[in-house]
């Protein structure tokens, strides 16, 4: 495409004599532009994806990717059943009976809201997010009427270690001539878990089942059973198949896309609007690579008028101003692509050095959620970023490559 002469005077042009290093120096801003572009949106993409992937996965690995309730306050009564019926049913991979409710809880003179989750040992040690994050004591003293499970922030919070006593404190006591007494039963705790989420470190506790009935005061049903299920893309065909399944018992079926999709289309929204406005350093950067080459065409009027007497056509020198301001917009794509991988490959250390150098939080578990910072590197996100940031260089040197090839040799040679 390109001969021999045109990437001789190309490369020739890109290297500045004396009295051209204006023009070199913003040829130069315009790679360093492009390049930082290029690797902040690869990051940013990366974070984004990596932040709601990190988030789904711990949202889905607590609560199960649908959930079946009961229509009344009741709860559901013959839950064994119901759950066998549901592991039945095709794509489900397990089915797990649990009894959920909102508590406060106190220890050690500290108050805080929060949930206990009744579930059964055999079913908490198969939960992954719980089972492979016990940081201190052990599910093998989950059972009984006495033990509890917290999460890593409430124990911090209350100060609470193996052996400690944790109060729950319930609303919903027995109605007496003076008013409804509340429910207060003080638990051992018997494990310490991080599930990667700060929200549930700080708020979520688990009781053995029979324990929770006891203390909700519903010895025969549960509030819902959770659903994981193989592929969490087509849980709406699981959903419709559990709902005929289950046609002739009053429950409703609700579904992660359901129960979490304000949240994930909040999220997607950010991540697209990200894009757009990330979109604009790279699009200021290819200003900058027309404005060093529209530079460059006239400081090279008169070389351009000597190669078009001696024969080279304007398809030459067009060619030639495209190569000079394409190896700019390569050359910034391919060192933002890498910087922007090796980034994305090192990011929670980083962060973590950053944070241990300016000796202030620059991820704040309370505020997003999780406890690191998460980047899930997508090759599409990648090649996405770096095809808009081809496209937009070579845009950017058809302007003054035209301009250079209409130049007039005999009204650029008269003037010299």
């Amino acid at each position: 495409m390109f001969s021999a002469f045109e990437r001789a005077v190309a490369a020739r042009y890109l290297r500045a004599r004396r009295g051209e290093r204006f023009v070199s120096v913003i040829a130069g801003f315009s790679l360093v532009g492009i390049a930082l572009g290029v690797a902040t949106l690869i990051i940013v993409m990366a974070v984004m994806s990596g932040f709601k992937s990190t988030l789904l996965d711990s949202i889905l690995g607590l609560n199960g990717h649908l959930g079946i309730y009961a229509t009344q306050n009741t709860g559901l009564p013959d839950f064994d059943a119901l759950a066998g019926k549901v592991r039945k049913v095709a794509g489900v991979v397990s089915a797990t009976p649990i009894i959920e409710g909102q508590v406060l809880f106190s220890a050690n003179g500290a108050n805080a809201g929060g949930l206990v989750r009744g579930i059964k040992p055999a079913d908490l040690r198969e939960l992954p997010s719980i089972a492979n994050n016990i940081k201190l004591g052990s599910l093998n003293d989950f059972a009984g009427n006495d033990g509890i499970v917290v999460g890593i922030s409430l124990a911090q919070r209350f100060g609470l270690g193996i052996g400690s006593r944790l109060t729950l404190i319930s609303p919903e006591g027995a109605v007496t001539a003076f008013g409804t007494v509340p429910r207060v039963r003080a638990y051992r705790v018997v494990a310490i878990f991080d599930a990667g989420m700060n929200e549930y470190n700080s708020s979520y506790t688990f009781l053995p089942l029979e324990a929770a009935q006891i203390y909700f005061q519903k010895p025969d049903a549960v509030t819902d059973i959770q659903v994981m299920v193989k592929d969490p893309d087509r849980v709406a065909e699981v959903n419709r198949a559990i709902r005929q399944a289950l046609a002739a018992t009053p429950v409703r079926v609700i579904d992660w896309t359901e129960a979490n999709d304000s949240f994930f289309a909040a999220v997607t929204v950010e991540q697209n609007v990200m894009f757009l406005i990330l979109t604009l350093i790279i699009l200021v950067a290819a200003f900058n690579v027309v404005s060093s080459l529209i530079m460059m065409v006239k400081d090279k009027t008169g070389d351009i008028a000597v190669l078009r007497t001696l024969g080279a056509t304007r398809g030459n020198i067009m060619r030639i101003f495209l190569m000079c301001g394409a190896s700019v917009g390569v050359t910034g794509t391919v060192v933002g692509t890498l910087l922007g991988v090796v980034l994305c490959l090192n990011i929670e250390r980083i962060r973590q050095f950053l944070q241990n150098v300016l000796g202030a939080k620059l991820f704040d578990p309370e505020v997003y959620y999780l406890t690191h910072l998460p980047a899930k590197l997508e090759m599409g996100n990648v090649v996405q970023v770096v095809i808009m940031a081809l496209v937009l260089s070579l845009v950017a040197t058809l302007y003054p490559s035209w301009r250079a090839a209409r130049t007039d040799p005999v009204e650029a040679l008269r003037h010299e």
